[in-house]
C-alpha cells in the first residue's frame, strides 16, 4: 500500500472519498474476495495509480465488509468503479475493463502524467533550481512524445544551465507550425548566448590546443575551461581523448575529473549515459 492507494472503511470514508475529491479525483473500486473479475481489475488500477503518481487517489472498498458505503453508492454488481470529483460521482463503469478503457476514462478527467512533471519543473525553475527541474523536464518531454511547448521550457532550462548545444538541439527539433511566441523568445535568448558564449580565457586555450593538438596538457586545461563555461560535451570528449591515450594522465587527475563531471550532470542525463559507457570501455 502507498500514498496513492488506500483501503476505505467507515472511519476514513468521509475524508478520503468526499473531502479528498475536492483536492484531486478519487477512483473508488468496489470489490470482494469472491469476485474473480475484481482480482483481475485491481492490479490494473493499482498500476495506473502509481504511474499517475498522485494525480488521483485509488480508494479500495471491500463491498462485503463495507455494505453501508456500497449501498450509499448504489452498487449493484462487482466490480464497480466510480470516479469522484468535488464530492460528486463524475464517471465510472461496472465489470472488469482492459487497461486501455481505464486509461480512456482517466484521460478524460485527469491531467497527463507529463503535465504534472511539467508543473513541478516549472515551480523548481521559478525558484532557480534548474538542476532539479532538468530531469523532470526531460522525462516530461520524452513521455509526451516531445511535445513542443514542453520542449521550449526544456530548452530554456538548458540555457539557464549554459548548455547551449542541448538547447539548440531542442529548438531545432520544433516544427515550424508550433513555433509560437515562447519559442521565438527562447530562440532569441539562445542566439544571444551563442554570440557571447566564448570567454577570452576559452578562446586563448582553444588557440593553444588547436596549434598543438597532441599536447595533452593543453587539452586537459581546455576541458576544464569548457566545463566551467557549460560546454559539457566538448569537455567530456576532450577528456575521453586524453584517457584513450593515457588512462593515468597526471597521476589519475584526468580520470577523476571526468568521473566528477559525469557525476555532476546527474544519473538521468543523456551525456551521463553516453560517457559512462565510454569510460567503462576504457576502464574494463
Amino acid at each position: 500500500m502507498n500514498e496513492n492507494v488506500v483501503n476505505i472503511d467507515q472511519n476514513n470514508a468521509q475524508q478520503l472519498l468526499i473531502d479528498e475529491s475536492f483536492n484531486r479525483p478519487v477512483l473508488v473500486d468496489f470489490w470482494a474476495d469472491w469476485c474473480g473479475p475484481c482480482k483481475s481489475l485491481m492490479p490494473v488500477l493499482e498500476k495506473l495509480a502509481n504511474e499517475y503518481a498522485g494525480a488521483f487517489l485509488l480508494a479500495k472498498v471491500n463491498a462485503d465488509e463495507q455494505q453501508m458505503i456500497a449501498g450509499q453508492f448504489g452498487v449493484r454488481s462487482l466490480p464497480t468503479v466510480v470516479l469522484m470529483k468535488d464530492g460528486q460521482p463524475l464517471d465510472g463503469f461496472m465489470g472488469a475493463q482492459p487497461e486501455t478503457a481505464v486509461r480512456e476514462l482517466l484521460d478524460k478527467h485527469l491531467p497527463k502524467p507529463w503535465d504534472n512533471l511539467l508543473d513541478q519543473a516549472k515551480a523548481l525553475a521559478a525558484a532557480g533550481d534548474f538542476n532539479e527541474a532538468l530531469p523532470l523536464l526531460r522525462q516530461a518531454h520524452q513521455q509526451s512524445g516531445e511535445r513542443s511547448d514542453i520542449g521550449v521550457v526544456l530548452a530554456q532550462v538548458y540555457l539557464e544551465l549554459n548548455r547551449t548545444a542541448e538547447a539548440e538541439s531542442i529548438i531545432n527539433s520544433i516544427p515550424f507550425v508550433e513555433q509560437d511566441a515562447a519559442y521565438e523568445q527562447v530562440k532569441a535568448q539562445l542566439e544571444l548566448r551563442q554570440q557571447a558564449a566564448k570567454s577570452p580565457e576559452l578562446e586563448a586555450l582553444e588557440k593553444t590546443f588547436y596549434e598543438n593538438p597532441d599536447d595533452m596538457g593543453a587539452a586537459y586545461q581546455l576541458a576544464l575551461q569548457y566545463n566551467q563555461d557549460g560546454h559539457h560535451r566538448e569537455a567530456l570528449e576532450l577528456l575521453y581523448g586524453i584517457l584513450h591515450k593515457n588512462l593515468n594522465f597526471q597521476d589519475g587527475a584526468a580520470k577523476k575529473t571526468m568521473m566528477d563531471m559525469i557525476a555532476s550532470l546527474g544519473k538521468g542525463d543523456p551525456l551521463t549515459v553516453e560517457y559512462q559507457r565510454k569510460i567503462y570501455t576504457l576502464l574494463y
